[in-house]
């Protein structure tokens, strides 16, 4: 028996259940994973309140890394011992251990540890396509980033500034634009003093940027709209805020003929050969030092209930862990 996060329904943080689940045997294709660390995220928001909906009872967290301790018929590319870390489906990261699918997998470098591998692995690799492959970044261009001093936006602060692209943070309070500033954020506005519409406008003389990253959703859909120049892209990738309102498409037009994305990384790591080139391009830029995984919240396991109201609150910066 191990211990691990279960639902019964969905709602607030009370509905997860710090309960003992028995563990079966890896069949073909899977692995048992011994958890070291596991990655807490928005992303777990929107399945425990149903916005995401799932099967009922169920398990929750998309992101760990520990150590392999069985393997099931057919799985190659990791053995017993190997250290690993994964980000997606299927949900069940909050526990101590778990049977799951190996072609989630990658192995780590002896260079990354456990809690930063459990740390990176989805925000980073969140950066790694948004900057990529969703609008591929050249050095010299100016963006719109929200949430600047999150998890996602203290990667993309830093990926940015080794990039030599100018970013434009967002942020709630001056404590966290000080803390993206440190990060590499070219630009910081804090949204509760400045309108982050005229700031972007200010900033570019006026040009606007080539492409937003907004996570927030509801509360900056359209402003994000109005900071992009003509022929620009919105990447809508997250919903803080609440879900994006129905919109028409002439709101692109009228703007200068955008373009509009609503990406997801489990598409984009969906091909094994995609997630093993994302995960080695990410661990290198950890490996070489441009890129510094800043774990600022650390809860045990039993506490998610705190995690999840911290997280909602925006009371957290960085990344955060959930320790089994």
């Amino acid at each position: 028996m191990v211990k691990a996060i279960r639902m019964r329904s969905v709602g607030g943080p009370e509905v997860m259940e710090y309960v003992d689940v028995e563990l079966g045997k890896p069949g073909p294709g899977e692995v048992l994973i011994r958890h070291k660390a596991c990655g807490l995220n928005y992303i777990d928001v929107y399945f425990r309140t149903g916005l995401y909906p799932q099967a009922l009872p169920a398990g929750l967290g998309m992101e760990a890394a520990g150590v392999v301790e069985a393997v099931g018929d057919g799985v190659r590319h990791v053995v017993v011992g190997d250290r690993v870390a994964y980000a997606g489906r299927p949900l069940g990261a909050y526990s101590e251990a778990r049977v799951m699918p190996a072609a989630q997998l990658v192995r780590l470098p002896d260079s990354i540890s456990f809690e930063t591998a459990a740390a990176m692995m989805l925000q980073g690799l969140t950066v790694q396509y948004l900057f990529h492959r969703t609008y591929p970044l050249k050095g010299g261009e100016t963006i719109l980033f929200h949430a600047a001093a999150g998890g996602v936006g203290l990667i993309a602060c830093q990926w940015a500034r080794a990039i030599g692209v100018n970013m434009i943070g967002t942020v709630g309070s001056d404590e966290k634009a000080a803390l993206a500033k440190a990060h590499g954020c070219a630009h910081v506005i804090n949204y509760n003093k400045e309108n982050f519409v005229e700031r972007v406008r200010e900033i570019t003389e006026g040009k606007g940027v080539s492409v937003v990253y907004d996570s927030i959703g509801k509360d900056t859909f359209t402003g994000s709209l109005d900071c992009l120049a003509p022929l620009g892209m919105m990447v809508s990738f997250g919903n803080a805020s609440g879900p994006v309102p129905a919109f028409s498409l002439s709101e692109l037009a009228s703007r200068g003929s955008l373009f509009i994305t609503r990406p997801s990384l489990m598409n984009y790591t969906s091909n094994r050969v995609d997630l093993e080139q994302m995960a080695s391009h990410l661990f290198t830029m950890v490996e070489s030092g441009k890129v510094k995984i800043d774990i600022r919240q650390r809860y045990p396991l039993s506490e998610v209930a705190s995690a999840h109201q911290d997280l909602e609150a925006r009371r957290t910066t960085g990344s955060s862990l959930l320790i089994p």
